[in-house]
């Protein structure tokens, strides 16, 4: 019983995206450039895919595993039970799970339609999953896409949701899944960006009826009050139970609360330091957000920033303008370090 007291001895504060700061870099010993990665709340694991293996880091950062898999490239791993990842690949195609206790491949999913000849080989984008699914989204070379409900006990496709033809921007297959256990909602983003800017979706599903709850399109018809400012990255706020948004052009930061969405639900958070105001906002590059303990990390090139709410704010419901602050959370030779391309928090 000597673990539990020394994880609890060595572990650090709660995050706080102010105090931040560097404390250890993870390379892999093999095939060291990290296609993904997946940072598990539960025991604070790492899950790191390089090339087409998968190794663990524990608690305290140190290797425990690495297993092989039949993958040349990994492109996504998530954490779905305590010794199963689920891995795939758009270079190959379907789910495929792996015991990372014997390195062996224990299942795998394909999107099959015997009344339709187009659907086969379909790529896997995103993952996601809760306490008894998994939800990936399939996409085949013709663009048909759709996302497909796994059921963990069974082991078995249980449903398709959300199936689309993928000839457009609104209709192209979800690029990022999260799933909201408290609400019981599917969330769908995906985000293209070509020389005439950004252009995506947001969209929720309720899984049981497999029916569109909610949706919102950037460019739209004119429902959002910032039009020609599309996202350029989206994230889930599981504790706020709130939608975030990176604008494309001016960087700004929107927030949607998840249980008031309307045609236009957003509120741009405003910078209460007029020093900073201006500071990080020409929209131009990179942009990765992520949420992580009632707190929102952005990404811009090398950058990295945290809006946190503050301690007047805490206990409010809902968002205003100037209910998040934000700070830099590293420091100025940190950005030096290459372009962000993902930001988990564990």
């Amino acid at each position: 019983g000597i673990e539990s007291q020394l994880k609890s001895a060595l572990a650090p504060s709660q995050l706080n995206g102010i105090d931040a700061s560097l404390v250890n870099t993870v390379r892999p010993s093999s095939e060291a450039v990290v296609s993904d990665f997946n940072a598990d709340d539960s025991d604070g694991s790492l899950w790191v895919a390089h090339g087409g293996q998968i190794s663990v880091y524990d608690w305290n950062l140190s290797h425990t595993a690495t297993v092989r898999t039949h993958l040349d490239y990994i492109t996504s791993v998530k954490r779905v039970r305590p010794e199963i990842a689920a891995v795939c690949s758009l270079s190959g195609w379907g789910l495929h799970l792996y015991n990372m206790a014997n390195g062996s491949r224990v299942d795998s999913f394909e999107w099959v339609d015997p009344t339709d000849v187009r659907i086969y080989k379909a790529r896997v984008h995103a993952i996601a999953d809760s306490e008894d699914s998994i939800y990936a989204s399939y996409e085949c070379q013709h663009g048909e896409n759709c996302v497909l409900k796994i059921d963990k006990s069974a082991m078995k496709i249980s449903s398709e949701i959300g199936r689309m033809m993928g000839n457009s921007a609104k209709n192209m297959v979800p690029k990022k899944l999260a799933f909201l256990s408290e609400m019981g909602i599917l969330v769908g983003s995906s985000v293209t960006s070509g020389a005439f800017g950004y252009s995506g979706y947001i969209r929720i599903w309720d899984p049981r009826t497999r029916e569109v709850v909610w949706e919102t399109n950037e460019p739209g018809s004119g429902r959002s009050s910032r039009f020609g400012d599309s996202f350029a990255d989206v994230a889930v706020d599981y504790d706020r139970l709130s939608l975030f948004k990176l604008c494309s052009k001016s960087g700004d930061l929107g927030v949607a609360d998840l249980r008031k969405l309307s045609d236009d639900p957003w509120v741009y958070l405003k910078e209460k330091n007029l020093s900073m105001r201006n500071v990080g906002g020409n929209g131009s590059g990179n942009f990765v957000i992520c949420c992580y303990r009632k707190q929102a990390f952005v990404g811009r090139e090398g950058e990295l920033e945290v809006w946190s709410r503050t301690v007047a704010d805490e206990d409010e419901g809902t968002a205003s303008e100037e209910s998040y602050r934000r700070n830099y959370v590293d420091k100025a030779e940190d950005s030096e370090r290459g372009i962000i391309k993902k930001i988990e928090g564990g």
